[in-house]
């Protein structure tokens, strides 16, 4: 094993459109809208816009993954939480650290060039960075100051920036865009720092807006009448920090809203609060809302919906039906029909406990806790197996209601609280895995880890099921029952992404390896990327 830290910049060469002669950059739309089939590249940061986290490649399989062998590393140098997942094309990884943006081998880990953004806005809020997208030669990726970005492919250059959210509101981009034709589409994190969330589209060519929607309605808007006071300076929330799932077909992008706030003095927004910890569906093309599904109305213990995805066509009594999964902090796996929104199914993905309780002063007990349920990694279909496999943190809180609003928040520079929480002690969290026939919500398997799951889950045709502990653990599965196949340490918390291609005939699968965040008390390290193959 390698450890690579190239400085100079090479020349990616970029294959051309088909009979022209020239080169072109990529990819082209063409291209994304064929992601979800594509073995060579991972295009997205889950792969397909489907965000099925399935590859057809079998080259490493159940029989002879115990001889996968790491071939190289990458070290970003970054110690900050390194949650991102990676885009791979045309043999070139591009990732993301805190404010620095990379592209490097996807065979070699040799460093092609490496972007750092220096803050323009004077407030910087959330650090976490999640990934990127890429379309037609352009990286584009937003900040930690709110700064939406394009970067050139091939060299790194920055082609353009846009101030696309205000920091002095607590707005900072963590989630990587999604592209779709002339559009960039993302929102903005931060709904305790006071974020009233939106989603907007944005230009490719140079990132000037296009439109807005309001996930916190504003006054006269459908939805705020569900809040008691839509214009009320004291509320917010609403924010968006994970990646979104997208039709290409039908142009529809699959949101998931995080919480309103303050999280737990809820008396200053009765009401159910929408469309905050719903699944909102919006036209790409105008921002027009199609339809959503409150998963937690009124919710009072954070319990984000952090997943729109995948999203997955099964047959049900002899019927196609178009699903969407969602899943957040609450623990609920819940599988929606994306024609008629008819409620499927949901079953648990982690432990709950007295989740309807209302909050109180002293304190009260609830399972998921604060950082329970699912994070920032989303769930993997398999279609064969017809099977999907969501990680999820089994760790309780105590929540507690301030006894005002005025009273000064437990959680320092975070604006919009209104009480604390205390979390069980960390020896007490734990993780699961857990397999769900995606027809009738039926538990196959499950798997416990030692600590609480935030890693990528992939699975592929040779019967595999990837994904990483907090131990350190780079972890393989039969993903049919659950068996262990593989495990190798890599001596850092496995907490974002991974990607699984295939280069010259050769199968990779490249793992991220670093630092989660002041929430979770894992071991110190930098962010590494490890490439993983057959002898």
């Amino acid at each position: 094993m390698r450890d690579v830290r190239v400085t100079c910049v090479l020349t990616v060469m970029i294959a051309g459109a088909a009979g022209n002669g020239v080169a072109q950059p990529g990819p082209t739309q063409a291209e994304l809208n064929a992601a979800s089939t594509n073995t060579t590249d991972w295009l997205m940061t889950r792969h397909g816009y489907d965000a099925q986290r399935y590859v057809d490649l079998d080259q490493i399989n159940r029989d002879n993954v115990a001889s996968l062998r790491p071939i190289c590393i990458y070290q970003t140098a970054f110690t900050g939480p390194f949650n991102t997942n990676p885009v791979v094309y045309q043999g070139v990884m591009y990732l993301t650290a805190g404010t620095s943006t990379m592209a490097v081998d996807a065979t070699t880990c040799d460093l092609k060039w490496r972007h750092e953004w220096r803050t323009k806005a004077k407030d910087v809020n959330l650090p976490n960075n999640r990934g990127v997208a890429l379309k037609d030669g352009k990286v584009i990726r937003g900040t930690v100051d709110a700064f939406l970005i394009a970067l050139d492919a091939e060299t790194g250059e920055l082609l353009w920036d846009t101030p696309a959210a205000d920091p002095e509101v607590g707005a900072s981009f963590t989630m990587p865009p999604v592209v779709f034709e002339d559009l960039v589409i993302i929102g903005p994190a931060g709904s305790e720092l006071g974020v009233r969330g939106w989603v907007g589209a944005f230009s490719l060519a140079d990132g000037s807006p296009v439109w807005r929607f309001n996930l916190i309605p504003n006054a006269g808007e459908p939805g705020a009448e569900t809040w008691s006071d839509p214009e009320s300076e004291l509320i917010g929330g609403g924010a968006v920090w994970t990646p979104f799932g997208f039709d290409p077909e039908e142009a529809r992008v699959y949101i998931p809203v995080a919480n309103p706030a303050p999280d737990f003095f809820t008396e200053v927004r009765q009401g159910d609060n929408l469309y905050t910890s719903s699944l909102v569906v919006l036209d790409a093309r105008t921002g027009a809302l199609q339809w959503y599904y409150q998963v937690v109305p009124h919710d009072q213990h954070d319990w984000d919906l952090t997943q729109a995805s995948p999203l997955f066509t099964i047959e049900v009594n002899g019927q196609r039906r178009k699903m969407v999964a969602t899943v957040g902090k609450d623990g609920l796996l819940h599988v929606l029909d994306r024609d008629t929104e008819e409620h499927i199914f949901a079953v648990p993905v982690t432990r709950r406990e007295n989740t309807s309780a209302p909050l109180t002063v002293e304190g009260v007990r609830a399972c998921p806790g604060y950082q329970g349920g699912v994070e920032w990694s989303g769930l993997a279909y398999h279609p064969v197996l017809n099977m999907l496999y969501t990680p999820a943190v089994d760790w309780c809180s105590t929540y507690m209601r301030a006894e005002s609003f005025d009273e000064p928040d437990r959680f320092g520079t975070f604006r919009l609280i209104g009480g604390g929480v205390r979390s069980d002690p960390y020896d007490d969290a734990r993780g699961w895995l857990t397999a769900v026939d995606a027809s009738t919500g039926a538990i196959r398997w499950n798997y416990q880890s030692p600590q609480p799951m935030l890693a990528s889950v992939t699975t592929t045709s040779g019967g595999l099921l990837i994904t990483g502990e907090l131990t350190g653990d780079f972890v393989i599965f039969d993903a049919a029952d659950g068996t262990e196949l593989y495990r190798f340490n890599t001596g850092a918390p496995i907490n974002g992404g991974n990607a699984v291609y295939a280069i010259d005939g050769t199968q990779y699968i490249a793992v991220m390896a670093g630092n989660t965040s002041s929430f979770w008390p894992t071991p110190a390290a930098t962010g590494n990327v490890i490439i993983f193959a057959l002898p």
